[in-house]
Formats: C-alpha cells, sequence, structure tokens
C-alpha cells in the first residue's frame, strides 16, 4: 500500500557521504553555517578540474585525514605540511586553514581543500604563502581549461558542451583502460590453465 510504500521509504538510510574509495562525482555532504546540509558535489560544482585532477586532489585529502572524519584539522594539516617539506607555525596553520575556512569551523572539508587548488589554478594564492606551498608540493597538476576565458554566454556555452564531451570521453576511456585489464587477466588465466594442465599430463 502507499502507506507501507511511504514507511520503507522513510526507514531507508541516508546516503552515505564520500567513503573511502568514492567516486569523485558521487556526491557528499558539507556542513554549512547555519547547521543544515546542503549537496555537495565535486565534480559539478569544480568544473575546471578532470576527473582524474579531482580523484588525485581526494587521494591526497584522504591521505592525511588521519582521523577519518571528512576533515583535515590544525594538527592533521601541520603534520601534512610537515611530509611536504614546507612545516609551518601554528599561525601560519591557522592562517592557511582561515583563508578557504568558509563555514569557520578551523578545519578543512573536502570542498574547502578543493579551493586552496582552484585558488592556486587561478594564481590568487602568494608565492610565500603556506597554501601555495601546499599546492605546489602535493606534485597535482592544477592547469585547467576553465571557462575564465569565456568573453560571453555563447562561448561559455560552448565550452561548458566541451568540458561535458571532455568528461564523457574521459569515462570511455576508464571504461576502455578497465576491460583491457580484464581481458588481460582472463588471457593470463587461461594461459595458467594451459600450463598446469602440461604438467598433469
Amino acid at each position: 500500500t502507499m502507506a507501507e510504500e511511504l514507511a520503507g521509504r522513510r526507514g531507508r538510510a541516508p546516503e552515505p557521504g564520500p567513503g573511502p574509495g568514492s567516486p569523485v562525482g558521487r556526491v557528499g555532504f558539507e556542513g554549512s553555517p547555519g547547521g543544515s546540509r546542503r549537496v555537495f558535489s565535486p565534480a559539478g560544482e569544480f568544473r575546471e578540474f578532470s576527473r582524474r585532477q579531482l580523484r588525485d586532489m581526494e587521494r591526497l585529502f584522504r591521505q592525511y585525514d588521519a582521523g577519518k572524519d571528512g576533515f583535515i584539522d590544525l594538527m592533521e594539516l601541520k603534520l601534512m605540511m610537515e611530509k611536504l617539506g614546507a612545516p609551518q607555525t601554528h599561525l601560519g596553520l591557522k592562517n592557511m586553514i582561515k583563508e578557504v575556512d568558509e563555514d569557520l569551523d578551523s578545519k578543512l572539508s573536502f570542498r574547502e581543500f578543493l579551493l586552496i587548488f582552484r585558488k592556486a589554478a587561478a594564481g590568487e594564492l602568494q608565492e610565500d604563502s603556506g597554501l601555495h606551498a601546499l599546492a605546489r608540493l602535493s606534485e597535482i597538476d592544477v592547469s585547467t581549461e576553465g571557462v575564465k576565458g569565456a568573453k560571453n554566454f555563447f562561448e561559455a556555452k560552448v565550452q561548458a558542451i566541451h568540458d561535458a564531451s571532455r568528461f564523457e570521453e574521459e569515462i570511455k576511456a576508464e571504461q576502455e583502460e578497465k576491460k583491457k585489464q580484464a581481458e588481460e587477466l582472463k588471457q593470463r588465466k587461461a594461459a595458467f590453465k594451459e600450463l598446469q594442465s602440461t604438467f598433469k599430463q
């Protein structure tokens, strides 16, 4: 019945946020100053970066999110900067967070972490700043083909179509790579079986 269906829907577990190994395109949840939660899709909001770049940034974020709580806090950032070979003072670390901390919770969410690379790509970081050092030393190539150069709406639309097709091409290339790996694995298994049967004779 309708009532049962609604009850079933209500009882359904909420969508999880980005878990370990989550694909970059998956929707995650981000806190906001009002305490409400809003949906955040990295691939949707940070269109200037490719899926590969976003995946690299996500991997880096997870690597330093030692508490696995979806945030990089002051101590985790301190450790990150030491590992990258650019240790910061306590005040320096606080300033790094402050520069991209939109919800003022004194820690970096994944979205705020991505803002560092957006600012780096746009040339908005001071060369002697901790954030500039983080972006430079993380070895993530932030060169972009964003819509920044579009002079008008028409150009922006063409650029958006180009970005969408590039996105599709990347997905296709990923699928092809997986298919190729699966085929190679199949061939290796077949060759191994053949080898086994030779020994059994």
